[in-house]
């Protein structure tokens, strides 16, 4: 278990921080598939670790949103975030599976679309380091080279 901290400590410590943002969001789908195995299996506090959890990533990635990157752009984020925050705290009042499947699906596709950024980038080449200021202009330490993202639906 030390040996497994340890290396989790190293990684944590030298990721950059599109890479913990990375971290960040497979966590949050960790937990949040917990919190769906816990209502499954009615193992109430199962559930409740999963749920919490999950609430404490999000708001982990509510707060590393920087605005002066790109006020529309992190605008959107935040919502997005905060939509999710409500439905996981909805969700887990009611004990609502569903709703929770909804969270699920926003936070893989989340994740999803920050891998792909994030390959983007590597591909765009040797002007910039792959993984440093991946974060679309809207999260994430200051400094670096930072571009912005368009998202649309």
């Amino acid at each position: 278990m030390n040996e497994t901290n340890a290396y989790l400590r190293t990684k944590v410590m030298t990721a950059s921080p599109a890479e913990l943002r990375l971290m960040l969001l497979e966590g949050a789908v960790k937990f949040a598939l917990q919190a769906r195995e816990g209502l499954e299996a009615k193992d109430y506090e199962k559930s409740y670790e999963g749920f919490t959890s999950c609430r404490n990533i999000i708001i982990e990635l509510i707060n590393g949103i920087r605005p002066e990157h790109d006020p529309e752009l992190t605008g959107r984020v935040r919502a997005l975030y905060l939509f999710i925050y409500k439905e996981l705290f909805e969700s887990s009042f009611e004990k609502d599976i569903a709703r929770l499947d909804k969270v699920i699906e926003l936070l893989e596709y989340e994740r999803e679309t920050w891998v792909l950024l994030m390959q983007k980038l590597a591909e765009e080449g040797g002007r910039q380091n792959p993984t440093a200021g991946t974060d679309g202009g809207a999260v994430g330490e200051t400094g670096g080279e930072r571009k912005s993202l368009s998202i649309q639906a």
